[in-house]
């Protein structure tokens, strides 16, 4: 009977209410972003009235997470970086010789003379004179070995010494130590790129370590992305070198152990300095612009106490000798050594402005990079274009509730306003634990909130379907409904799992906007299963338990399929296989001859997005860029029905070129002002890059994801129904995904990393159709047990088909509306969506089904009759 326990209740509407709550904030985005600013300012030592105010703006005792704005909505600048680890093995082996050359030096008797005959990075050479000494000096080298310092490397040691002949012995890292180093090495650039940008004090960067040795930089609200590589690209490598001799010749022999480098102040002048360093940045602790005593801009600096003895005792013994204070290879000054210099702190004097002396200091405060970085990714988003996809998004959003809404309503009355409620409900839902994990939401993110506007009335569109087909048969509405929810919840949580499992291997393969709408996906299918399980059929008892109604679905609803239809899916089953054979062919034709219009996500590239006043000649802006002669240029101009008159845009790709990782920020520069001769006022809202170290690893994880995501299924269908099934549900996922990329072939719509998502996205779609079907097939199968396999796909294609198409016209109402409304940047994305609804409704009826229907089936499910409902029949709300 329909009875839900008090403490059931009030548990189901505590979740309600605590999501709600969490989620409220972000209807008062601003207001809570200002205030939640104010109270960290206050809270940093800052005074003032403004502030006072802005932090009382938001009452204390409410929640004040948020949903984090992607750059794509925000704006600001996003880089991918590589950290060079190899750079670190040198430096290492340089700090190394001045170890080996004292230890050996204190067995001259033995070993002779020694010398640094370095010549290969990576590795110290060392010549003695005293071949009879060179098992002593292997000895005492090795002396100084120590442990590896990580989990990994646990009992062995950091540097291998050999002989490599009677009088050079060469050392070299360990591959344990490498390993250990390369960790380190990356925790250190990731934390001294998190101190510089929060020294500029940039709203809420988002600074990731991705892979072995990447990070990934999110800046909000940096004009470009070549800011952000001003603040960090630096390497501010500092060291205090003893210097051996003063020249104007670049090319002069320095000597074993020495290096020439230039003068940073006097033109032609270059300083023969000694390679190891007797001290380096990485000893500072301090850093501050000053003046010197002429009133020019300098720095001090301050050692820590290793430092300041080392500093020192050099100082004491070399009174009277030149130092170079070198940074990042050139010599800033090199003053002679006037006195000892034992409190460990100096200046450094030199041609600077008053801003640069500032960006030194800051930069020796952060600390030295350990390596340099590869920048393999860039993108910049303007804030301008991120508003206008806030508001195109949000439009799109409302307009596809509202029409889900109505045509809920519509469909099944009363039990329609219910499903509605429990709409919203998962929407705030979604918000409030997007909120609580401090999740991104991004343009894709949004798509995926309006997906799941579009599918989240599946599970409802199931039990109320089932609920009216039940009351066809029930012994009154209570056992109707009662059966409705019992029969219904193995497909609705087959088919979520299935949809679910898309959702997991998105997010762990994909990168991120592609994440971001993996996790809104992923949300949105457990919110929707909670509310459609629980939240709707709570709000259905209530209404049954003061109405007691005497029948359900009395009134005219709007029915897409008639009832009791009784359509012969099979009498053609061979003109249905063979269109799909034809449309697969076509599609593979497509592909072989044309190809895909690949996106600069898998070939490289940079593209940049121009707005203009003026109408765009598409051929006059190639001709101004081509003659800059940076290699292939494609420029297309964006329509878009939203646009104004004087929203003129374009977007120009340039190829990757060559022996770079990325198009540099000069040829950027150069295409930027190229462009501006045609219109001074043009803007560039928006500008990407992406090496091709990365376009191609993009290419491999994305063919991988879409490999796993259909394996996955196959596992699961196999496991949960037998495996004709997992290769039915298979064969139309294949069918699914290869016309997808066949109409992007034919119609060369550019193909990015989101049409990836969209096309997991499909392969979750079409399974939850296919899902719904098998279900119902396997429950006929145990019903009627004399039909043959025909009959029984017949009768259960017919059965679900009104659900079928009432799940695929909600989805396609809200892709839709986010086709028209929801702007051009994401407009590929959702036509793959659209796309992927139609040819997944076709291929769960006539693929599905079919292939099903050829390879036969089990028939004896006796063992599980006592269980109708599958597995899950019994969960209670």
């Amino acid at each position: 009977m329909l009875k839900i326990d008090l403490w059931k209740r009030m548990a189901i509407w505590l979740v309600v209410a605590f999501g709600i709550a969490v989620a409220m904030p972000n209807g008062f985005y601003n207001t809570v972003e200002q205030s939640n600013d104010a109270e960290a300012a206050l809270a940093a030592g800052e005074t003032g009235s403004d502030l006072e105010a802005q932090a009382a703006a938001w009452p204390s005792f409410l929640p004040d997470n948020l949903v984090n704005l992607g750059l794509d909505l925000r704006g600001g600048a996003q880089l991918l970086a590589e950290v060079k680890v190899e750079e670190v093995y040198e430096t290492r082996m340089r700090a190394l010789w001045p170890e080996v050359r004292d230890v050996l030096a204190a067995q001259r008797d033995t070993v002779g003379f020694v010398t640094d005959e370095s010549n290969t990075e990576g590795e110290l050479r060392v010549r003695i004179s005293e071949p009879a000494g060179m098992d002593r000096a292997l000895s005492l080298v090795r002396g100084l070995a120590q442990q590896v310092v990580s989990v990994t490397g646990v009992g062995q040691t950091d540097i291998v010494v050999r002989a490599v002949s009677d009088t050079d012995l060469v050392i070299t890292l360990s591959e344990a130590e490498m390993q250990a180093t390369d960790d380190r090495t990356v925790r250190q650039a990731l934390e001294i790129v998190r101190r510089r940008i929060d020294e500029v004090g940039t709203r809420e960067p988002s600074i990731q370590r991705q892979g072995a040795t990447r990070i990934l930089i999110q800046v909000p609200g940096v004009g470009s992305a070549q800011e952000v590589k001003d603040i960090i690209g630096t390497t501010a490598q500092l060291g205090f070198h003893p210097v051996v001799g003063r020249t104007n010749d670049a090319g002069e022999r320095a000597g074993a152990g020495n290096v020439v480098l230039p003068s940073l102040d006097e033109e032609g002048v270059f300083y023969i300095v000694e390679r190891s360093p007797v001290v380096t940045g990485e000893d500072l602790v301090d850093s501050q612009p000053t003046f010197d005593q002429n009133n020019r801009p300098a720095v001090t600096f301050r050692f820590n106490p290793s430092g300041a003895r080392k500093f020192g005792d050099y100082t004491l013994e070399n009174i009277g000798s030149p130092f170079a204070i070198v940074l990042d290879d050139e010599v800033v000054s090199a003053p002679t050594i006037q006195a000892h210099i034992s409190g460990g702190s100096g200046i450094i004097t030199g041609q600077f402005t008053v801003e640069e002396s500032t960006n030194l200091a800051v930069l020796l405060r952060a600390g030295a990079l350990p390596a340099d970085l590869d920048f393999l990714q860039e993108q910049t988003v303007g804030p301008d274009l991120g508003q206008d996809s806030i508001n195109a998004g949000a439009i799109a959003s409302l307009v596809a509730f509202a029409l889900v809404l109505i045509y809920m309503v519509l469909s099944y009355g009363l039990f329609g306003i219910f499903a509605n409620v429990a709409l919203l409900v998962n929407v705030a839902l979604i918000f409030g634990l997007l909120s609580l994990i401090g999740g991104t939401l991004t343009l894709p993110g949004i798509a995926g909130i309006v997906l799941t506007i579009g599918m989240a009335v599946d599970a409802n569109v199931l039990i109320f379907e089932r609920i009216r087909e039940e009351a066809r048969t029930a012994k009154g509405p209570a056992r109707a409904i009662e059966l409705g929810y019992e029969k219904a919840l193995s497909a609705i949580i087959d088919a979520n799992i299935t949809t679910f499992l898309t959702a997991v291997i998105l997010f762990a393969m994909g990168a991120g906007p592609v994440r971001g709408f993996a996790i809104t996906l992923g949300l949105g299918i457990l919110t929707s299963v909670f509310t459609a399980i629980f939240v709707t059929r709570l709000l259905v008892v209530i209404w049954f338990e003061r109405k007691r109604p005497k029948a359900l679905f009395t009134g005219k609803y709007l029915r897409l399929v008639k009832a009791g239809t009784a359509f012969d899916f099979f009498n053609r089953a061979k003109m249905w296989l063979g269109i799909s054979g034809i449309m697969v062919l076509i599609a593979a034709g497509s592909f072989a001859y044309q190809g895909l219009n690949f996106g600069i996500d898998f070939k490289g590239g940079t593209t940049l997005r121009t707005e203009s006043a003026q109408v765009i000649d598409v051929g006059e802006y190639r001709a101004v860029v081509e003659a800059l002669e940076v290699g292939e240029v494609m420029v297309t101009e964006v329509f878009d029905p939203t646009f104004g008159p004087d929203e003129n845009v374009a977007t120009v790709a340039l190829q990757a070129q060559d022996g770079e990782e990325a198009v540099t920020n000069d040829t950027i520069d150069a295409v930027q002002d190229a462009l501006r001769t045609i219109d001074p006022d043009m803007t560039f809202p928006a500008v990407e890059s992406v090496g091709p170290t990365v376009s191609g690893e993009l290419i491999q994880a994305a063919i991988l994801a879409v490999v796993l995501a259909i394996g996955a299924v196959l596992i699961y269908i196999w496991l949960r129904f037998e495996w004709q099934f997992a290769l039915g549900a298979v064969a139309a996922l294949v069918h699914d995904v290869v016309l997808t990329i066949g109409i992007f072939s034919e119609l060369q719509i550019r193909f990015d990393l989101a049409i990836i998502a969209a096309l997991l996205t499909i392969v979750g779609y079409s399974l939850n159709d296919t899902v719904v079907v098998f279900d119902r097939v396997r429950e006929n199968l145990r019903k009627y047990k004399a039909k043959d396999l025909k009959e029984v796909l017949n009768l259960s294609i017919n059965e679900t088909l009104s659900r079928t198409f009432m799940t695929s016209f909600t989805t396609l109402l809200a892709l839709i509306s986010l086709y028209v409304l929801g702007g051009d940047v994401i407009r590929g994305f959702v036509f793959a969506m659209i796309w992927g609804v139609i040819v997944g409704t076709y291929s769960s009826i006539f693929v599905a089904s079919t292939t099903l229907l050829v390879l036969g089936v089990k028939r004896d499910w006796s063992n599980d009759n006592k269980n109708v409902g599958g597995q899950y029949a019994n969960i209670d709300a």
